[in-house]
């Protein structure tokens, strides 16, 4: 089978299986492609022309599947199917497949190729499909001697380009690319057309111009390669050249059978061939032939005898060499034999190979040669033959695997052996990088200086590094374990190895020796910082606790208290009674706590332990504690002291107490009852008023002359404070409410009398009955629940109801009322009082001037004017009331006015001061 730019054929015959891989390699070369196609078209256009038609694009033209089948009867001499003239694109598939059949029925069997491709213009399978039928109709028929095909045309330019000076045919590139072989294939059957003498292998590009021109000219074989892509492409695509080729074969040997040639051919098989003009020249040149042909033989007979002396001696000398099994024991030196070795296999056998099949190929061409020139088989020398060669080479060839064995077991052996010595080295340098130090850290003394937690943490670490230690008994183990290998196995440098693990199990005894007596070092260590810890802890656990307890005796000691009552004394007192009966205790407390620290003193000193007097749980000391105790010794007495003289100041308090409170009590209640008999004449429901205010005058002269009583409690009360006394539990009185209560006496005693005055003055001046003012103040009282002298806004306009007062519940009901409150309160207190409201109730009562009646008043004056003149006041008022009502009156703004004109109107309704009427 072949692989043809992507076409798979395969022949019956099995033709050119062995040329697979060459021809898959057309694929690879973009400028292989380039050749194809221009050798191809010219190829094509070489028989289409006897049709009088050629193609120009040959991936196009072949496409619709015409002018292929065109090429096909004209190369074959066959007729073909009548093709489809359609221009469909399944004519054209028809087309293409009836000429894919008819080239599978000439014996090619096309595997992997469609119409669709060609039909599509695939230039790879197109020149695949175009080449098969070149092998197929061009070459695969050519036969020479017994060759057919590509070996058979091979062979038969090799033997038409012998006996040409720099030509050396042995393939279908390489070998014609300087164009030599194209001018010795003209030369040798048409030495009229070119003068060879003439070439030189230095000059390509005209070598190959001059055999196409003449191959075109005078053989009829077109130009289908170009000089400039044989001469440029580093390996001319080898199928161009075998059609272009083919070409000479078939022009050539066409003219031989025909006997239309110059020269005589080489004896063939083929062909018995006497030609017309038989003479002594044609005699000569077969008595030359025949000779050369002998002198050939006996060249290649002395070549052999003296290539295969050769090998027979460089196999002798090498076998020795091969057979050696001497070596130093080292690595380096199994590695150097390697790769001697494998610079013979790489430098020194390569060539022999070459010669041993040189040999071998000699060999069969020179029998070939004598069988095909009639003469006796050649045998050689004794010891020379082509068996003894080839028992000599498998005796090599069995040495080499034998010495390669050996070197490369010898090479895992000693691989082994330098791999453990590393394993060795490795592990030691590991082992000793970790020991490095540990001596020393392990007699270190270190711990004698360290607290305990510090202690703690050493021993931990030492607990760490002995099971680290344990843990390295294994690599130790392992280290020897390998140093006995490296022995057995006759390692070459065993005596270092032996010393390195000597040692290291040497200083792995000391370590262990050292770690324990460590350990036990620490183990007491840890004893006597634990016994001083103990101590520590428990001195720290009780001087804490008995520390605060000093630190709270002492400020309560010093405290500073303060106390109001005989009771609170006599508890500080009961309770310092208490505390000094505890004292008792707390002097054992302190002993113990001093003793735990004398008990550390003493094991510090014994054993010279640094930093074991300093308490890790406490900054306290006994020095603390001895100053503390000492100080709470001496303040008892003091506030033994102090609480006495505390004493004796509070039962004097006590005595004041009660001075003050004996006369508190009887001016307090009589404060009182004063106050209920004013307010009860304030509500005006005793007699006239007249007999009110007599009854108040008596009242107020009566509690002037108590004022001596309220001097006396303001002498106590100075001593009371002067005291710090803020409370008496036999009082509720004090002196600051009796002041309040004193003063609101003679505020409420004035306050009713000028009341009183005033009522008088309002029902002497509007005529009111002694019943009216009664009616009015029951109505007042009635509405005043909290008797407090004061109606609130909706008391009073209840009041008013209740007096017959039409007040509307509409907007201007609302109205109405505001402006009745602007009266009674114009200072919007938010209440009202009864002389305000006995003022309004008065004035509704009785006829009384409005601001209406004073406007028609000064109506008259103006003689019905909106306005009046100045002179018109002063004509009609006394002098100074006339000035009076001129500066206050502002000038007149309304219609018909005249100068100095004056608004009385405004100056009325401002009197009563409303501003709308």
């Amino acid at each position: 089978m072949m692989m043809e730019n992507g076409l798979s054929m395969e022949y019956g015959d099995g033709y050119m299986e062995q040329e697979e891989e060459w021809e898959r390699e057309g694929l690879l070369d973009p400028a292989w492609e380039k050749q194809q196609k221009k050798t191809f078209t010219a190829w094509c256009n070489s028989h289409l022309r006897k049709a009088g038609t050629a193609i120009d694009n040959i991936e196009e033209d072949f496409r619709n599947g015409l002018k292929l089948m065109l090429l096909l009867e004209v190369i074959s001499g066959e007729t073909l199917p009548k093709p489809d003239r359609g221009k469909m694109r399944f004519h054209k598939i028809a087309n293409v497949n009836k000429a894919l059949d008819f080239i599978a029925s000439k014996g090619v069997h096309l595997v992997s190729i469609g119409a669709e491709e060609i039909v599509d213009g695939n230039l790879k399978m197109t020149l695949g499909m175009i080449w098969t039928i070149i092998l197929r109709f061009a070459i695969q028929d050519i036969s020479v001697e017994e060759m057919t095909a590509k070996e058979g045309l091979l062979l038969w330019c090799q033997r038409k380009t012998a006996p040409y000076k720099n030509v050396n045919v042995q393939n279908f590139h390489l070998s014609f690319k300087d164009g030599l072989a194209f001018c010795a294939l003209i030369h040798r059957h048409r030495p009229d057309l070119i003068d060879y003498a003439k070439l030189s292998k230095d000059n390509p590009l005209e070598n190959l111009n001059t055999a196409f021109d003449v191959a075109e000219k005078y053989l009829d074989i077109p130009r289908m390669l170009d000089p400039d892509d044989l001469i440029n492409t580093p390996k001319p695509d080898e199928r161009a050249i075998m059609t272009y080729v083919s070409c000479y074969y078939h022009a050539f040997q066409g003219a031989q059978q025909v006997g239309n040639v110059t020269h005589v051919p080489e004896p063939t098989r083929q062909y018995t061939y006497v030609p017309n003009n038989y003479n002594a020249e044609t005699a000569a040149n077969r008595i030359c032939k025949v000779l050369k042909v002998n002198q050939e033989n006996e060249r290649l007979m002395e070549e052999y005898e003296r290539l295969a002396s050769d090998l027979l001696e460089w196999i002798r000398r090498t076998m020795p060499w091969l057979n050696s099994r001497q070596a130093d024991n080292s690595l380096a030196g199994v590695q150097k034999k390697l790769e001697e070795y494998r610079t013979y296999r790489r430098k020194h056998k390569p060539p022999r190979v070459e010669q041993k099949a040189k040999l071998e190929t000699n060999f069969n061409t020179l029998q070939t040669k004598l069988r095909l020139s009639n003469r006796p088989a050649y045998l050689p020398t004794e010891g020379k033959t082509v068996s003894d060669i080839s028992n000599s080479w498998k005796g090599l060839e069995l040495a080499e695997k034998a010495f390669e064995e050996w070197l490369l077991a010898e090479t895992m052996r000693l691989e082994r052996l330098e791999h453990l010595a590393q394993k060795f080295k490795h592990k030691a340098d590991a082992h000793e990088d970790w020991t490095r130090g540990k001596e020393e850290m392990l007699q270190s003394q270190d711990f004698r200086q360290c607290k305990l937690n510090e202690l703690k943490a050493l021993k931990k670490k030492h607990e760490a590094f002995e099971s680290d230690l344990a843990a390295h008994q294994d690599r130790v183990e392992q280290i020897a374990a390998i140093a006995q290998e490296l022995n057995t196995l006759e390692y070459h440098d065993c005596v270092s190895v032996n010393a390195r693990c000597q040692r290291i199990c040497d200083q792995w005894d000391r370590l262990g020796a050292l770690t324990q007596r460590r350990r036990t070092a620490l183990d007491e260590a840890e004893r006597i910082l634990e016994k001083i810890d103990i101590l520590h802890l428990e001195f720290a656990k009780r001087a804490a606790p008995f520390n605060n307890w000093l630190d709270g005796t002492r400020e309560d000691l010093v405290d500073m208290f303060i106390v109001h009552t005989m009771e609170e004394i006599q508890g500080l007192i009961q309770a310092h009674d208490q505390f000094k009966a505890t004292l008792g205790e707390a002097d054992k407390e302190f002993n113990l706590i001093v003793n735990l620290v004398r008990e550390v003193e003493s094991i510090v000193k014994q054993h010279q332990i640094p930093g074991g007097l300093e308490n890790p749980y406490t900054t306290l000391t006994a020095n603390d504690m001895t100053r503390k105790w000492s100080d709470v010794r001496q303040l008892v007495p003091q506030r033994d002291q102090t609480l006495a003289n505390e004493l004796r100041k509070q039962q004097n308090n006590e005595m004041l107490r009660r001075q003050f409170a004996e006369k508190a009590n009887i001016v307090g209640p009589w404060i009182e009852r004063q106050m209920d008999a004013v307010t009860a004449i304030g509500m005006g429901l005793q007699g006239s008023l007249e007999d009110q205010l007599h009854r108040l005058k008596e009242y107020e002269q009566a509690v002037y002359a108590y004022k001596p009583n309220i001097e006396e409690l303001e002498k106590i009360h100075q001593a009371v404070q002067e005291s710090m006394i803020f409370e008496n539990r036999y009082t509720n009185y004090t002196m600051e409410t009796l002041r309040v209560g004193w003063e609101q006496l003679l505020t409420s005693i004035n306050r009713n009398i000028n009341e009183v005055e005033n009522q008088i003055l309002t029902r002497d001046s509007k005529g009111i009955s002694q019943e009216q003012l009664n009616e009015f103040r029951s109505s007042f009282n009635h509405f005043d629940k909290n008797r407090t002298g004061r109606l609130s806004p909706e008391e009073f306009k209840s009041c008013l109801v209740s007096l017959g007062y039409s007040i509307g519940k509409d907007r201007q009901g609302d109205l109405d009322f505001q402006r009745i409150l602007a009266v009674v309160d114009p200072n919007n207190t938010g209440y009202v009082h009864f002389d305000a409201f006995l003022d309004f109730m008065t004035r509704e009562s009785t006829d009384t001037d409005t601001a209406e009646q004073v406007i028609d008043s000064f109506r008259i004056l103006a003689a019905d004017k909106a306005y009046i003149l100045p002179d018109e006041l002063r004509r009609e008022l006394p002098p100074d009331q006339a000035e009076y009502c001129i500066q206050r009156m502002p000038p007149y703004k309304g219609p018909n006015g005249v100068p100095g004109a004056l608004d009385y109107m405004s100056f009325s309704t401002a009197l009563y001061g409303e501003t709308d009427l």
